[in-house]
């Protein structure tokens, strides 16, 4: 999976990731002369050596820029950084000691361990695929449909849900909607009331790039087919009631729900 971020510093480089949690600063967070991250990193003695370090943006004194000099100096540079957002004391360290760098990437996609290679403005996630999905809320006088699936799905099975479904090559995400509320639930007059922005959930080494849809319907009950075993008109305050998947609440916050 290719994320496209921007280029601080465009460069090369492959290696495996070191994720902290935290904004990050060089002065007094990692040891120049060794390479080693320090208590005020939260991550005492682990090497940034060839590593891709990400964090979510910079903080601390300007002296940081100079620090990444040092770690060049003692051949203990990271391999690349990765930022949410770049400030400028990372970004002139990466320039002056010519860190591949880039910044405008959705770091909660990533995690300790991922391999990947970083290529001018671009991170190739290697052990992540990417599926792109539809997810369509029903909702009848103020309640949601859920779906329980079965053990016939491919992924999270017996979890609770709305319509999904893959799209297909060269189909529209509306198009998507409305085939696959009709394919699982068999409500042919859902009217649709809104579509939310674009979600990316990861999910072990899936992501799903979710393309949420609210529908309005009348009183027609739906017809489960083989995905589905059961179904629930639920209120939204309801949901934690449900073992639901991942992402299924930032589906409906992005539908105002």
């Amino acid at each position: 999976m290719i994320m496209k971020g921007r280029a601080i510093f465009k460069g090369k480089a492959i290696g495996r990731l070191l994720v902290l949690d935290e904004a990050f600063s060089f002065l007094g967070g990692v040891d120049p002369r060794t390479g080693l991250l320090t208590v005020a990193s939260g991550r005492e003695g682990e090497s940034i050596d060839n590593r891709i370090l990400v964090f979510p943006h910079g903080k601390g004194s300007t002296v940081g820029s100079y620090t990444l000099m040092d770690l060049k100096k003692n051949g203990h540079l990271p391999a690349a950084i990765i930022n949410a957002e770049a400030e400028t004391i990372v970004a002139t360290g990466a320039v002056m000691a010519e860190v591949p760098m880039i910044d405008s990437i959705d770091i909660s996609l990533l995690r300790e361990g991922d391999r990947a290679v970083v290529n001018g403005d671009s991170l190739d996630m290697m052990d992540l695929v990417e599926r792109k999905v539809v997810t369509c809320v029903l909702r009848r006088k103020g309640r949601i449909l859920l779906l329980k699936r079965s053990q016939k799905v491919g992924t999270n099975r017996g979890r609770w849900a709305g319509v999904s479904g893959f799209i297909e090559r060269g189909e529209r995400p509306e198009e998507t909607a409305l085939r696959e509320v009709v394919e699982e639930t068999g409500i042919a007059t859902a009217r649709l009331e809104g579509r939310g922005g674009t979600l990316r959930i990861r999910d072990g080494t899936y992501v799903w790039t979710i393309h949420p849809f609210l529908f309005e319907v009348g009183d027609e009950e739906p017809r489960l087919d083989w995905e589905h075993t059961e179904f629930a008109w639920v209120e939204p305050k309801e949901l934690s009631g449900y073992d639901t998947v991942p992402g299924f609440q930032k589906v409906l916050g992005t539908l105002g729900l």
